[in-house]
């Protein structure tokens, strides 16, 4: 018996072409690039808690200005897409049709935002030059697990608390929501933090396969946001059970 052996490009040539993978076409609808002259400081910053199911969520007086909205085509729920604000990465949870919405309280000077789906991309990048009030100092927190509850706690160099049942502390300072169905993004931010050492700690509140789905948790700190002086640094920490609580680092406000 005789073999015929006939090369690989031969063969894909007298098969034809195979059929490229389906493109996600990604729409950034907000926010909108090049020039503004600001928003409203305020925001929206605090977004409404509806107890046992609480996720991010839009109230209905957000400014444009102050969000972050679009529709990835074909992408499931089941799984988050990536958000990248000004280099940090964070979920970005999705409805049934692929669209999303969220708020989200810019800094002066430059921004970036990315959406980021399983085949496609979309970016935009816009100057904000509003002299108002901005975040100084954001802490945020994300996690790789769905239906779980992961808290930040954010302590203050006088020892103010943030945290899920204390938003809003003295001097200033939010945590924007507390998300109890997974993923996340929690986030603390302060126009004007005070001095001194602060504290980030998380905590598995609840949730996966009887309280033992293993959960990588993902801080990023963000200081100085929007100056020449900023800096940013991120800290992975893996939550095993619940109850378990982390300190996540300390840092200093100059």
């Amino acid at each position: 018996m005789k073999y015929m052996f006939i090369p690989a490009m031969a063969l894909a040539m007298a098969l034809g072409p195979a059929a490229a993978p389906a493109q996600q076409s990604v729409t950034l609808e907000l926010p909108r690039g090049g020039w503004r002259t600001g928003g409203d400081p305020s925001a929206a910053f605090l977004q409404e808690v509806h107890y046992p199911a609480s996720r991010v969520a839009t109230r209905a007086d957000t400014s444009a200005l102050a969000q972050i909205k679009g529709h990835i085509d074909g992408h499931a729920k089941a799984a988050p897409a990536t958000l990248v604000v000004n280099g940090v990465a964070m979920p970005l949870e999705t409805d049934e049709a692929g669209g999303f919405q969220r708020p989200y309280a810019f800094s002066g000077g430059s921004n970036s935002v990315e959406v980021r789906g399983p085949h496609g991309v979309k970016r935009t990048q816009f100057i904000d030059a509003g002299t108002g009030a901005r975040p100084r100092l954001r802490v945020l927190l994300s996690w790789d697990t769905p239906g779980t509850d992961v808290d930040l706690h954010v302590i203050t160099p006088r020892g103010a608390h943030a945290y899920y049942a204390q938003r809003v502390i003295d001097g200033g300072g939010a945590l924007d929501v507390d998300v109890t169905t997974g993923y996340g993004p929690e986030i603390f931010a302060a126009t004007r933090p005070e001095r001194g050492t602060w504290h980030v700690y998380v905590n598995y509140y609840g949730g996966g396969e009887g309280g033992r789905s293993t959960t990588m948790a993902q801080v990023a700190v963000i200081s100085g946001e929007g100056t020449a002086s900023e800096t940013q640094r991120v800290f992975r920490v893996p939550l095993r059970s619940t109850g378990d609580l982390q300190h996540v680092a300390s840092f200093s406000v100059l």
